[in-house]
């Protein structure tokens, strides 16, 4: 399968910019893998195509406010993204403009609540940066983070609670889960109530959802690092459909 079959033009006006409220508004397509048909509908529709018995499986991941601003004693400003906790207050991060953040560099992060010291450079360009805070770490984080929106979202991002999903709650992710933006509280409680089983898996996505794929042929493509760790709260699905969603 080569990545050329799958390129299309999307021009930058039909990109939106703001989310639809309320979620469930945005539209849906649905395809008939039997006969080919193609149906526009709405997201809130889906519950007509799920029946009792049925297993949705959904991606609980909670998404870090993971894009932070550090300053240079230099008055020099750099993007850090946090990719991947290693140990306590050690992160593996992507550093931009990288050659500003080089082994031993320092950075204040909000005015002095964080300060930060690269301590490894890695081959594949990233940091292993170490910081350091009288608070939490998370609750710093959740005070100056910013939400690490596609590239392609060039509007600021008013609500951090719009880029997670309602039922997010393992905290872990470097970018939302998308397909599951759309679901609202009275949807999932309306799935439930016709029957259908929910389970939830943990998949929190990684470095990789930013990374182009490179190779033509997507078979030899080792990008995804998807970083996951499964709880299976729900397995039998008794020979219904399993609908998994990220």
């Amino acid at each position: 399968m080569k990545t050329s079959d799958f390129f299309y033009d999307l021009p930058k006006e039909l990109i939106a910019q703001t989310p639809v409220e309320p979620r469930d508004s945005s539209r849906l397509l649905l395809l008939d893998r039997k006969s080919g048909e193609i149906r526009h509908r709405h997201f809130y529709d889906i519950i007509d195509s799920l029946n009792e018995g049925d297993l949705l499986v959904a991606n609980d991941s909670r998404v870090l406010p993971a894009r932070i601003f550090g300053v240079k004693d230099t008055g020099a400003t750099v993007e850090f993204l946090l990719l991947r906790q290693i140990s306590g207050n050690r992160w593996e991060t992507l550093c931009k403009p990288g050659k500003k953040a080089r082994e031993g560099a320092r950075f204040s992060f909000g005015d002095g609540l964080l300060t930060a010291t690269v301590a490894e450079v890695c081959d594949d360009g990233n940091r292993i940066v170490d910081f350091d805070c009288d608070e939490s770490f998370f609750a710093v984080l959740d005070k100056i983070g910013k939400m690490p929106l596609p590239p392609y979202i060039t509007a600021e991002l008013k609500d951090k609670e719009r880029y997670q999903t309602v039922y997010s709650h393992e905290l872990g992710s470097a970018a939302a889960p998308t397909a599951g933006l759309h679901f609202t509280e009275e949807l999932m409680d309306s799935i439930r109530q016709k029957g259908v089983g929910i389970a939830y898996v943990t998949l929190h996505v990684g470095l990789g959802t930013f990374r182009p794929v490179k190779l033509r042929d997507t078979r030899r493509d080792r990008k995804a690092d998807k970083r996951n760790k499964e709880k299976r709260r729900q397995s039998d699905s008794r020979g219904h459909h399993l609908l998994p969603h990220a």
